[in-house]
């Protein structure tokens, strides 16, 4: 019988099997930020285990409110520092430098094919893009990651998702994996695999693969996966070609990580997306989505373009064909927060930086702030938001407000609009 990639993964990086379900893992990168790492690193010092299992292994960013808001989060942030210092950690990325961790980490090259990746962030199952097995773990897991260099996980069991078609014009990776997770709900791949595969997958940049693996926590699943191929070589060539003599001999040696043709599966399903148009949720759970064309005319007072879901420069690149010589809409504020200082200077190289400042829009730094409703764009109760980011749970963004997710073309529309829009009508 064949193996699913996270069959594979799972195998090549087993230490222990300590039960019939249990598999305890060697890791390739713990990833750290200053929210869930500090409880950590503190209960490690009381315990008298202050130490790292491999500094060259351990990535760490402060990102999720930078630069620091308030005393609590300057603590936050100074914990992380000094430890990240302490234990002469290279790759740590302060403020300056530093940039929204799911998008920060892969633009490093810090993640590869076949890579076991934890860190305690729902959606470090980003990096499954790029053919890796990645988990968002909780502090006790982070904790042994940090110190002995392992994770236990249960055998994962995975689900193929094979997404055919004709991809329509003004539909993009953020819609149809609203669209999958409106079909599956938030329950439907619980402590799965969830494999990504098809044409449509096959034809879209990393930037794209990234969004899908990143959505597949609001479904519930463990890990969302590609398969990695020429598109995944080539974004990580800078970093990988003193290992191979081409890309195309890295793209070779990547099949070794591919599912076999024969493996078995916890489901199949496939989902044509030929005809769906964009999406968009409007309650307070992933699962509650609509397509655009049913939410139309609804009032926004903010749009939010960022985040590790859609705030890389393709991202960018899409909104601003909307905005470009367009205003925001009177009283409507729009926020845009570039996910690395690379997307920032790439954006700014190529005119949309100015683009978006010239229709209004506030330009932050690196940041995750808003998102989770912590900085630089909390809502005020019964105000509503158009975002590019990943969750609307209620609250979410600031209490009592609502978030509405969507595509960044679609919070562009919604931005010079005032409400809900078809940016296809632009």
């Amino acid at each position: 019988m064949g193996k699913t990639i996270a069959e594979k993964i799972f195998d090549t990086h087993r230490r222990d099997n300590p039960s019939g379900e249990n598999v305890v893992l060697d890791l390739d990168v713990v990833m750290c930020h200053e929210i869930t790492t500090p409880i950590a690193i503190n209960d490690l010092v009381e315990r008298g285990l202050d130490k790292v299992f491999d500094p060259s292994k351990i990535k760490v960013v402060i990102d999720h409110v930078t630069p620091s808001k308030d005393s609590k989060t300057a603590t936050q942030a100074k914990i992380l520092r000094d430890w990240a210092h302490r234990h002469k950690i290279i790759d740590f990325f302060d403020i300056g430098s530093n940039g929204v961790c799911h998008a920060l980490f892969p633009e490093k090259g810090f993640v590869r094919p076949g890579y076991t990746i934890i860190m305690g962030d729902s959606h470090t199952c980003t990096h499954g893009a790029f053919g890796a097995f990645a988990a968002g773990v909780g502090t006790t897991d982070l904790e042994v990651g940090i110190f002995k260099g392992v994770c236990s996980f249960r055998l994962p069991e995975t689900m193929k998702i094979n997404i055919v078609g004709t991809l329509p014009k003004g539909v993009y990776a953020k819609d149809i994996i609203l669209y999958i997770i409106k079909k599956l709900t938030v329950n439907g791949a619980t402590d799965k695999v969830m494999e990504f595969v098809g044409p449509v997958v096959d034809a879209m940049s990393m930037e794209s693969r990234m969004t899908l693996c990143n959505m597949a926590i609001e479904a519930g699943g463990t890990c969302g996966v590609c398969m990695p191929d020429k598109v995944t070589a080539e974004y990580l060539w800078p970093f990988i070609k003193g290992e191979y003599t081409s890309v195309d001999a890295a793209v070779e040696d990547f099949k070794k990580w591919h599912s076999d043709s024969d493996a078995r599966y916890s489901s199949e399903l496939t989902f044509d997306i030929s005809n769906i148009v964009p999406q968009i949720t409007y309650g307070f759970k992933p699962d509650e989505v609509k397509d655009v064309t049913e939410l139309e005319g609804t009032p926004v007072d903010q749009v939010y373009i960022g985040s590790c879901t859609n705030g890389r420069i393709e991202d960018l690149r899409e909104a601003a064909q909307v905005l470009k010589g367009r205003k925001l809409a009177p009283g409507v504020r729009g926020i845009l927060a570039p996910a690395t200082p690379l997307v920032y200077t790439t954006a700014m190289n190529e005119g949309i930086i100015q683009i978006f400042m010239e229709a209004g829009f506030c330009v932050t730094n690196p940041t995750c702030g808003a998102c989770l409703g912590m900085s630089n764009g909390v809502l005020a109760a019964g105000e509503v938001c158009a975002s590019t980011t990943n969750r609307n749970f209620n609250g979410r963004m600031g209490k009592g407000g609502m978030v509405h997710l969507m595509s960044p073309r679609s919070a562009a529309a919604a931005a010079v609009k005032g409400v809900i829009t078809d940016h296809r009508l632009l």
